[in-house]
């Protein structure tokens, strides 16, 4: 197999385990405030991960990928905070698309700046796949709250940041995958708590540590998928396939919890395979 084919391939798993994390994660914001599930995550994944680190005595990355890492880690941690307040402010559907556009959208620029312009097919890929990602993740507004232009703001604010987020672990990789998901552990977890104590999430402080933990593993695979593709690849490739993880969500809801999908989601996810075809060839 090609790098191109890997870097897709892997891509998909990130894809895959970042669906499930959300899912996880949705399931345990039913019970608890969204935050704290989130923080329960990543401070259990940064333990884990450091007892690993520390058990096999991997060595620092270099301050340069170390740098990055925390950088990435801290700021999608805020990132994630952003978009749950934007997602709190009105409808749903148009700002979680917006976010998730971006989410890819700014990596593939990045790419097209320092990469250079990607083959023909994979141009078409991209393509495919950012359309896909609407298509998935808009769900046209029936009746109900209108999306305010400030939840719009913060939306794209959110999805920036966690394209930026892409692009800061993609120049940290090559300090060692479990080394930069580590870094970008630590600072996020802090983050996370920084965010909590500013704002501390309204409800019951309780029943959120196995959900949390569940999603935390679940978000830290995806993380460590991620970091690979990034490594065999092109960083476009990687972060378009990667952000595909909506189908993920939605197709564990069509499992679990007998939630159909839309004819548009189902338009997307079938788009979205074309589009990895393309991306790996």
């Amino acid at each position: 197999m090609n790098a191109a084919g890997a870097s897709a391939g892997i891509g998909l798993c990130s894809a895959a385990s970042w669906g499930g994390a959300d899912f996880v994660g949705g399931m345990g914001a039913r019970r608890a405030p969204a935050l704290l599930v989130v923080a329960s995550g990543h401070i259990f994944s940064f333990f884990l991960l450091l007892g690993y680190c520390l058990t096999i005595r991997l060595h620092l990355p270099d301050q340069h990928s170390l740098l990055f890492a925390m950088l990435g880690g801290f700021e999608g941690s805020i990132a994630l905070a952003i978009f749950y307040r934007a997602l709190a402010m009105g409808a749903m559907g148009l700002t979680a698309a917006l976010t998730g556009v971006l989410t890819a959208l700014v990596p593939v620029g990045f790419s097209f700046f320092t990469d250079g312009l990607p083959r023909p097919l994979s141009a078409a890929g991209l393509a495919a796949g950012l359309v896909a990602i609407w298509l998935i993740t808009h769900a046209p507004q029936k009746e109900g709250p209108s999306t305010p232009p400030a939840a719009l703001m913060l939306g794209a604010l959110a999805g920036t940041l966690f394209g930026a987020q892409l692009i800061l672990f993609k120049i940290a990789s090559p300090g060692g995958v479990v080394a930069t998901m580590t870094a970008g552990r630590a600072a996020g977890g802090l983050a996370m708590v920084l965010v909590i104590l500013v704002a501390p999430p309204k409800g019951e402080w309780k029943g959120f540590w196995g959900m949390g933990i569940l999603a935390g593993l679940l978000d830290t695979a995806g993380n460590l998928f991620y970091l690979r593709a990034a490594q065999l690849g092109r960083l476009d490739v990687a972060a378009v396939v990667c952000s595909l993880y909506p189908a993920g969500t939605i197709l564990l809801a069509a499992l679990v919890l007998r939630e159909r999908p839309t004819s548009r989601q189902i338009t997307g996810m079938a788009l979205a395979l074309g589009a990895v075809v393309l991306l790996s060839l």
